[in-house]
């Protein structure tokens, strides 16, 4: 494999051996601390635009199987690794990681000091990144990286473009696709609903007219505020459907209820961050890719009110409507990889909507 280097918008170039695709690749590098689910983070489309590295040293020694993907095209737009295995052993695997990458274009990079890497990033924040080769002097490649535009339509270039259904003969649920994983749409067929999934931008006029129990707001790529046609859409459904946002669905319900984001300075990425309950008073350990966050003390001039909170930093995890029936939680509930602790939030999601539909009943009665 050829030499390759990956130049960061800091001037720091880390040199090491090619893999997967040959192309160039530009984005925002990050970084996952999970030790195992590498596949799910490659095909999960909240990476879009974004070169991932992985703390963990190892990987690809499970290789790749057809059953843990969360997305049919992944979004990244490189790979990064310590160590990548060639010779991968699973009884599920299938292919190993330098073979689906070439098959998807994706450039890789491994041999490098990842651990340094992951230094930078949590000192100096997320930054424009390039993976290429080395016979160009990255001198010259770095002022290449640092005038980089980074793009900001990841959610419609990972939404689907027509509405399709999953049928079912449960709640009826209509779920807005902003970048969503496969695995939420598994959690709510597990749960047996009937599932409409729609565009980003598909308005609340086209929602309500589908008449569904409830509206699932998934997760996605990029800056919540690029999506302001979401965000005018969530504030017409509030109040006639009950509504679940997870990750940039729980960002975009913020918005529309008054609230604030920002951007986090490296971002919660990984299979093992824990998150506190305040209701509850219980601590779960949680599946997390974002880079932004819902501002705290935005919430006090909001009917919202905080549910969860992040122990490593205390950022907002979760948050409920005080007066309609909405929630919406921080991190991945689906997991896919991780923990599994807090799935029970799709039970909750179709308790509230029995709860509405009975409310919903009496109040026509009366």
């Amino acid at each position: 494999m050829a030499k390759r280097q990956l130049i960061l918008e800091d001037g720091t170039v880390f040199i090491g051996e090619g893999f997967g695709s040959e192309q160039t690749a530009k984005g925002e590098v990050v970084f996952n601390t999970g030790m195992t689910g590498y596949q799910e983070v490659i095909s999960d489309p909240s990476y879009c635009g974004q070169i991932v590295a992985m703390t963990y040293p190892l990987v690809g020694n499970y290789g790749i199987n057809r059953d843990d993907f969360e997305t049919v095209t992944p979004f990244i737009h490189g790979f990064v690794v310590k160590e990548v295995s060639d010779a991968p052993s699973n009884f599920r695997n299938e292919e190993n990681l330098d073979h689906f990458l070439k098959a998807h274009d994706i450039p890789g990079i491994y041999g490098i000091d990842t651990r340094k890497l992951t230094k930078i990033i949590r000192k100096h924040g997320t930054m424009k990144a390039m993976i290429t080769d080395v016979d160009v002097s990255s001198e010259k490649l770095i002022d290449q990286v640092r005038n980089l535009i980074m793009p900001t339509d990841q959610v419609k270039q990972t939404s689907t473009i027509k509405p399709y259904v999953v049928p079912s003969r449960g709640q009826r649920i209509v779920m807005v696709d902003f970048g969503a994983k496969h695995g939420i749409l598994r959690e709510l067929t597990k749960r047996n609903c009937h599932i409409t999934v729609v565009p980003h931008n598909y308005s609340a006029e086209a929602i309500l007219r589908l008449r569904p129990d409830g509206i699932m707001l998934t997760n996605g790529p990029g800056d919540p505020k690029d999506v302001p046609e979401a965000i005018e859409m969530i504030k017409q459904i509030l109040g006639k459907v009950p509504v679940f946002g997870i990750c940039l669905g729980h960002q975009l319900l913020a918005l529309a209820c008054g609230a604030d984001t920002e951007k986090l300075k490296f971002g919660h990425r990984g299979a093992n961050h824990p998150v506190k309950d305040i209701v509850k008073c219980k601590t779960y350990l949680t599946s997390q890719n974002h880079s932004y966050a819902v501002r705290a003390a935005s919430l006090d001039a909001t009917d919202l009110e905080l549910t969860q909170i992040a122990l490593n930093d205390h950022t907002v995890e979760g948050i409920k409507h005080t007066v309609y029936p909405a929630f919406s939680v921080q991190y991945h509930p689906e997991a896919s990889p991780g923990p599994e602790d807090t799935n029970y939030l799709f039970d909750e999601f179709l308790n509230m909507i029995t709860e509405n539909q009975v409310k919903n009943e009496e109040e026509a009665y009366d």
